[in-house]
């Protein structure tokens, strides 16, 4: 049996495009990242942390982790704190550049694989108005990065170089493939 180790709804809703049957099981472990980790490398770290974290309560399951960070200029991105959080970061994401790293991690029998995706997101010049109106809508308080494409904050997001389903938070195709799913 395959279980999700997320409770997230966006991640359930994705992995049903590849999965049509599995179970879901909240990790609750205590996530941790040494010092010095690159941004890259910490969504795999936490993805295996909670893959790991589950496959102990569900031995013989095939489970799967995943994690996912905004990066810009090296630093990392996570889930504003409130809403002037949100809108400092969306400040810092105006008009430039980042990335979207998602790890996603497979625990099973005893061991764990894992790998990284990596999208480039551009973000239109935002006006403070934009800024003020998207965190009113109050979508940026549980999204790494303040915002989500697949919803209200599209409109934020002038292009893309990847895969649009990790800026989501979950990497389809390429989790198919690394599951066996498609060859």
């Amino acid at each position: 049996m395959y279980v999700l180790a997320s409770g997230s709804p966006r991640r359930r809703e994705l992995l049903s495009l590849i999965l049509p049957e599995y179970d879901c099981v909240v990790s609750g472990c205590e996530e941790f990242v040494p010092e010095g980790t690159p941004a890259e490398r910490v969504p795999v770290l936490l993805a295996e942390q909670k893959a790991l974290a589950v496959a102990a309560l569900r031995p013989g399951d095939t489970v799967i982790g995943s994690d996912t960070v905004v990066v810009l200029d090296g630093e990392i991105f996570g889930k504003p704190k409130d809403a002037a959080d949100a809108r400092a970061m969306l400040r810092r994401l105006s008009g430039r550049k980042h990335f979207v790293y998602t790890g996603v991690a497979v625990a099973e029998n005893g061991s764990v694989r894992s790998f990284v995706q990596k999208t480039e997101v551009e973000f239109y010049e935002l006006s403070d108005e934009t800024i003020e109106n998207y965190v009113a809508t109050l979508e940026p308080m549980d999204k790494a990065g303040a915002y989500g494409i697949q919803g209200k904050g599209s409109v934020l997001v002038k292009g893309i170089v990847g895969d649009y389903f990790n800026v989501m938070g979950f990497p389809v195709a390429e989790t198919a493939r690394f599951l066996g799913l498609v060859k």
